[in-house]
């Protein structure tokens, strides 16, 4: 601006040379202009909105990700949709779902770790009252070789050997006989043990005799029974041996008779060890059978028969190996007592003091290895019973529904003992349970009304 009259300067004078456009542009002026705030955006527009974005040049055709969106999940190991079945309950000592080698080992020595008492402590009795008479039988024969190891010429006039000897085998039939009676009545109390641990509860030496003892004599029957059928072809091929003896059949034979015979023999044992093995898996949960379900001898047979058939590698597989083990376990506890035993009672020249101590030392050493063999083997049987009604009947959703009881009650029913009857197999009528005490879910079962299915038909 200037006070005279002409025309206005372009800029004024001090300013630099480039200056910005004028706001709102100018008409004519070539280059960008400044603009007001909404000039020039479409109608209805928010002119306040700041311009859009673009897309990435890598990905023209899709959005940009919403900053806080989750991160897409990682699939599950065990699944390709990442899904993980819900894991089974497990009160007691395995979990109740159909098991596997390592869950029937495992049980086994929960077993008896939860219940030192009614397992160690009364395989231990068992095993000392019926391994005392082998014990003292070894003790008076290996007592006899220590004299004929003094003196080796006495061989030919004493009988200490022959009266050894003779000690030695009528203490092991008193003990073989003493074993069957005591073993058989320990396995109904450890079934019954076993049957109140898987639903997590604990039973005395005292209930659980109570709850076994109306099931001892089907299990003497069964036992017998069971030798029977197992030693039958033995018990034949002896009777044709005897008769064939009696009738001078082997007086006259000469050297290819007697090869044929060996060869016959021979046979015989090759054929014999199938046959054991198939009858011995097919009959062995016939004891739980007895002692949980309150069986009879044939009726338990039968159930053994039908739980095992299809699985019978299995269940043959795992019986073995639970052999072997128990064969390791009680031959590594056992050495150091046996060797002690023997090596004092053949240097003890015949004194009864030494006898009685090497007496001792093997009765301890049968002892100490009967106390784990016993409950293990019969654990093992066991928890194959309970692995097979899962797998057979759906025996798992029965445990399941009583465990949960259990859980809301916050203890375990004596009841819990009867659910073991098959009346309370999955699908089948409940209620017809020999109860040993009150009904711990009442007359309906656990299911109540409808079964474990829901509503039926």
């Amino acid at each position: 601006m200037t006070d005279g009259p002409g025309s206005t300067p372009d800029m004024p004078s001090g300013w630099a040379a480039e200056q910005p456009p004028p706001y709102g542009g100018a008409a004519g002026a070539a280059g960008p202009s400044w603009a007001s705030p909404g000039a020039g955006a479409p109608q209805g527009a928010n002119p306040s909105a700041p311009p859009p974005i673009a897309p990435p040049p890598s990905a023209p055709y899709q959005s940009a990700p919403h900053p806080y969106a989750p991160a897409p999940y990682a699939p599950y190991a065990g699944g390709q949709y990442g899904y993980r079945a819900p894991d089974a309950p497990r009160p007691g000592i395995i979990p109740l779902r159909p098991l596997t080698l390592g869950d029937i080992l495992d049980g086994t020595i929960k077993l008896i770790r939860s219940n030192p008492k009614a397992t160690l402590g009364l395989s231990a009795i068992v095993a000392a009252v019926t391994g005392i008479p082998a014990a003292i039988g070894q003790a008076i024969s290996f007592g006899s070789l220590g004299d004929l190891m003094a003196d080796p010429y006495a061989a030919e006039t004493a009988s200490a050997p022959i009266a050894g000897l003779a000690a030695q085998y009528i203490g092991t039939i008193i003990s073989y006989v003493m074993t069957f009676v005591g073993t058989t009545v320990l396995t109904g109390v450890l079934t019954r043990v076993l049957g109140r641990a898987v639903f997590g509860g604990r039973i005395t030496v005292g209930e659980a005799w109570r709850l076994a003892r109306s099931r001892v004599l089907a299990l003497f029957g069964l036992v017998l029974l069971q030798a029977l059928i197992l030693l039958l072809p033995l018990l034949a091929l002896v009777a044709v041996f005897v008769i064939m003896v009696a009738a001078g059949a082997f007086d006259s034979m000469d050297g290819a008779a007697a090869g044929l015979g060996v060869l016959v023999g021979l046979l015989f044992f090759l054929a014999y060890i199938p046959y054991l093995l198939f009858f011995y898996t097919r009959l062995s949960l016939s004891a739980p059978a007895i002692v949980l379900e309150g069986r009879g001898v044939t009726d338990a047979m039968s159930r053994s028969w039908r739980l095992v058939k299809g699985d019978s590698w299995r269940v043959l597989g795992i019986l073995l190996l639970t052999a072997i083990l128990a064969a390791i376990i009680s031959g590594v506890l056992a050495i150091p007592f046996t060797f002690g035993g023997s090596l004092l009672g053949m240097l003890n020249s015949g004194s009864a003091g030494g006898t009685v101590i090497a007496a001792l030392l093997l009765a301890v050493g049968q002892v100490i290895a009967s106390m784990i063999t016993y409950p293990f083997q019969a654990g093992v049987t066991g928890l194959l019973y309970a692995d097979r009604r899962m797998r057979a009947e759906a025996f798992d959703l029965v445990l399941q529904t009583a465990a949960a009881q259990n859980q809301s009650q916050g203890w375990v029913h004596a009841g819990v003992d009867d659910m073991w009857h098959p009346s309370y197999a999955a699908g089948t009528q409940q209620g017809s349970g020999p109860y040993h005490g009150a009904p711990p879910y009442g007359t309906q079962g656990p299911y109540g009304p409808y079964g474990p299915y829901g509503p039926q038909a």
